[in-house]
């Protein structure tokens, strides 16, 4: 027996052994920063926790923990409520604010929605929402995505991004833009998808250039003044489609759908996510439990819409269509709450200042628990967006996003509307002890 040759490869086993060994013993990150919570939701299990000190290493979370971490910066949190940062699972970062005229939309460059979605970015993150979910854009060289990556790359700031493409629709749909006289000839726009291929070309633009996620416009919609929401637009045959490409591309798909048979074709059709659902019905209601679709329902875009009226330009017809739907927002989420649908947070108003906060209580008010409210904009929505391990809850290992109330949001859900405390990725952007810290401009 050659005993060099038995040699060498013992010699390798123990090299590899004691390579292994020293991963697994890799030391643990050195604490960096630690936070005393008065009080600590467990936003998985409704928990609460007092007197908790989170500890940080530089972005994320080291450990809970009942003592303080000797030798790092503390931040005083004790006499407020600590959460996980929020997450609008249905917003469009490039609205402006201050108009619903479509005559605003249209004269607005993409440079300039750019830039309005630059100011949006940051309210949100003043509201403590440290994440957001884009549902669609109208530009076709999508702003969307240079805003996710800027984010990213920290040239702006804002929540973390996950970004759909267009507004996938058919002519004459709910995304096809503002309606134009028919002497009025104009390019077809990227977005518009009249046939199954049609649908699978504008899918495919859509992740090329850097989709998180595709929107289908399944049914009309209440904004624009053509479409009718009871419709439905896109063919089943074409949402299926739509699935295929996107889910063989790893990337999810969301549709929009108001109308009862849009909701239930779309569901069949096996996308993730059903935006709005305000006409659901019973057997929707049972598709969307038996495929495990989740709901997004963005209850307080609708009553909002009735408050500010015609005010900041709206279409007449527009306003009457939002009359309509809201009578029967009511009874569809109550089912939705009956067959205990995935439910995630979202907005969906123009107006992020004055509506970001306000669908906790809508979600309250439309049978919700408060636990629930606070789940569906935290580790619910984490998991919609396939984040969950990364953000969502306050645990060992996820980025240190997190925020604080004054009050118990468990015992009034109300005390979300105005939220003290913000930390994204361990960066202290709002805080009660300096509140001229990175103050948010207000606009004219």
């Amino acid at each position: 027996m050659n005993f060099r040759s038995l040699f060498l490869p013992l010699s390798c086993l123990a090299i590899c052994a004691s390579l292994a060994s020293a991963e697994t013993s890799k030391p643990e990150p050195a604490p960096t920063a630690a936070i005393l919570a008065g009080k600590l939701i467990d936003v998985r299990t409704g928990a609460v926790r007092s007197h908790a000190y989170i500890v940080l290493a530089k972005d994320r979370i080291l450990a809970i923990s009942e003592t303080a971490p000797t030798g790092v910066p503390l931040t005083d949190l004790s006499a407020y409520t600590v959460l996980p940062g929020l997450i609008d699972a249905h917003g469009h970062i490039l609205s402006n604010p201050t108009s619903q005229s479509l005559a605003t939309e249209v004269r607005t460059s993409a440079p300039q929605a750019t830039l309005w979605g630059v100011y949006n970015l940051r309210l949100w993150l003043d509201h403590g929402f440290t994440a957001v979910r884009d549902a669609c854009e109208g530009p076709s060289d999508y702003p969307q995505f240079a805003l996710r990556d800027s984010v990213n790359r920290g040239l702006i700031q804002g929540p973390r991004i996950s970004a759909a493409g267009s507004c996938v629709s058919i002519t004459g749909g709910h995304g096809d833009g503002a309606p134009f006289s028919p002497d009025v000839d104009l390019p077809q726009r990227a977005n518009i998808a009249d046939t199954v291929d049609d649908v699978a070309r504008v899918v495919r633009r859509d992740i090329k250039f850097g989709a998180d996620w595709i929107k289908l416009m399944a049914t009309g919609g209440v904004m624009d003044p053509i479409s009718d929401f009871h419709v439905q637009e896109l063919s089943e045959e074409q949402m299926a489609k739509a699935v295929e490409v996107a889910h063989r591309a790893g990337k999810k798909v969301m549709a929009h759908a108001e109308g009862a048979a849009g909701i239930k074709a779309a569901v069949r059709a096996g996308v993730d996510s059903i935006e709005h659902g305000t006409m659901l019905d019973e057997e929707g209601a049972q598709l969307m439990e038996d495929h495990g679709t989740w709901l997004v329902p963005t209850l307080y875009c609708f009553q909002h819409d009735m408050e500010t009226g015609l005010s900041k330009g709206r279409d007449p017809d527009s306003f009457a269509k939002g009359q309509e739907i809201l009578a029967a927002q009511g009874p569809a989420f109550k089912l939705a709450l009956a067959h205990h649908l995935k439910i995630a947070y979202g907005v969906d108003d123009n107006d992020v200042d004055e509506s970001v906060s306000r669908e906790f209580g809508a979600l309250v008010a439309g049978g919700m628990t408060t636990l629930g409210a606070l789940q569906a904009a935290t580790i619910n929505a984490a998991t919609l967006l396939g984040k969950d391990n990364q953000f969502g809850s306050i645990e060992p290992g996820h980025y240190a996003d997190i925020i604080a109330v004054t009050g118990d949001p468990l015992a009034d859900i109300t005390v979300m509307y105005h939220v003290d405390f913000v930390m994204k990725g361990g960066q202290i952007l709002k805080d009660p002890a300096h509140p001229d810290r990175n103050p948010v401009p207000h606009v004219q």
